[in-house]
């Protein structure tokens, strides 16, 4: 295993010291150390308690995404795909996807075709990585009855088969990728914030797992990992982005990124390419021919909870 994990660079390593932005290291010292504390005297208390569940020195000191240089970015992703093949047994390719300048993404959602299948959110979970036990998803699909839109009275727990029932209809929910997005003011060390695209992410690396984000977002699109992600090898899939669809560590909150490995390299996410009716539509809203500017133009969308003014890339018609 020696042979796996040795890193052909380390002799390229600038001293340790070089890499720590020592404006922000208290603060994060202090957070860091303080839940490396924490969990050392889970440790002394509880002996079967897995020793890998504590910070290595590299990730304690390792700065926030927009501070790392490509040197040391190229150091993070080598060591993480190391750790990868480590857990999980699979040799990862991890990369760093950068917006595309004059791109903002948004999406729109059909409800007159959706079917309620769900192919959506297991083509997510097999892009994105997240964890088969506990299983932990990123899209909800809401049962609704027809006529109203009312989210008290949806089941996102049916379990009918076949979908779509009579009388129903079904309102897929996903991270908003909200212009004006209460998680990121939540954060209190900044470890989640909107990039260029319109696309909000978070450096896994930095969050420190207070859960503010969660409480702040009003869609219920983030998630929490309380436990080690469980993904059989032959479901990961290998190319990973480091703000996107890499595997998480415990104790972070994740959540749809609108598939950012995929959407940075010109493809749909992966719930769009999968939908069977074709009812999701995503693409560049800076592009007056594409569409979803079509649909913003000639569909009359709706805007879910448009009343908490987060202003969301994500919207919902039916077809008249």
């Amino acid at each position: 295993m020696s042979d796996h994990t040795k890193d052909p660079h380390d002799s390229e390593k600038p001293p340790l010291t070089d890499q720590i932005d020592h404006t922000s290291f208290s603060r994060r010292s202090m957070l860091k150390a303080g839940a490396a504390a924490a969990v050392g005297l889970g440790f002394a208390l509880s002996p079967l308690r897995n020793i890998k569940s504590l910070l290595t020195m590299d990730e304690m000191l390792q700065n926030h995404y927009t501070k790392l240089t490509p040197e040391i970015m190229q150091q993070v992703l080598a060591r993480l795909e190391k750790e990868t093949y480590r857990d999980y047994g699979v040799t990862a390719h991890i990369k760093d996807f950068k917006p595309m300048p004059g791109v903002e993404y948004a999406y729109a959602l059909n409800l007159s075709k959706c079917i309620g299948c769900r192919r959506c959110v297991y083509a997510c979970m097999k892009e994105n990585n997240t964890s088969r036990s506990p299983e932990l998803q990123y899209i909800r699909v809401l049962e609704m009855k027809k006529g109203a839109i009312n989210l008290e009275t949806s089941d996102h727990y049916y379990n009918n088969d076949p979908v779509p029932r009579k009388d129903k209809y079904y309102m897929p929910v996903q991270c908003h990728q909200c212009e004006n997005p209460p998680c990121v003011k939540a954060c209190p060390i900044k470890a989640t914030w909107q990039e260029p695209d319109g696309i909000i992410v978070i450096d896994y690396n930095w969050c420190i797992g207070c859960r503010y984000c969660i409480a702040a977002c009003p869609y219920w699109a983030r998630r929490f990992n309380y436990a080690t992600p469980s993904i059989p090898g032959s479901d990961i899939t290998a190319d990973m982005a480091y703000l996107g669809n890499r595997i998480r560590p415990r104790g972070v909150a994740e959540k749809c990124t609108f598939c950012l490995r995929r959407v940075r390299q010109g493809l749909q996410p992966a719930c769009a390419e999968v939908c069977p009716t074709g009812s999701r539509i995503f693409s560049n809203m800076n592009d007056p021919d594409s569409p979803i500017r079509y649909i913003l133009s000639n569909k009359r969308v709706y805007i879910l909870k448009e009343d908490a003014q987060t202003i969301p890339r994500f919207y919902y018609f039916f077809e008249m």
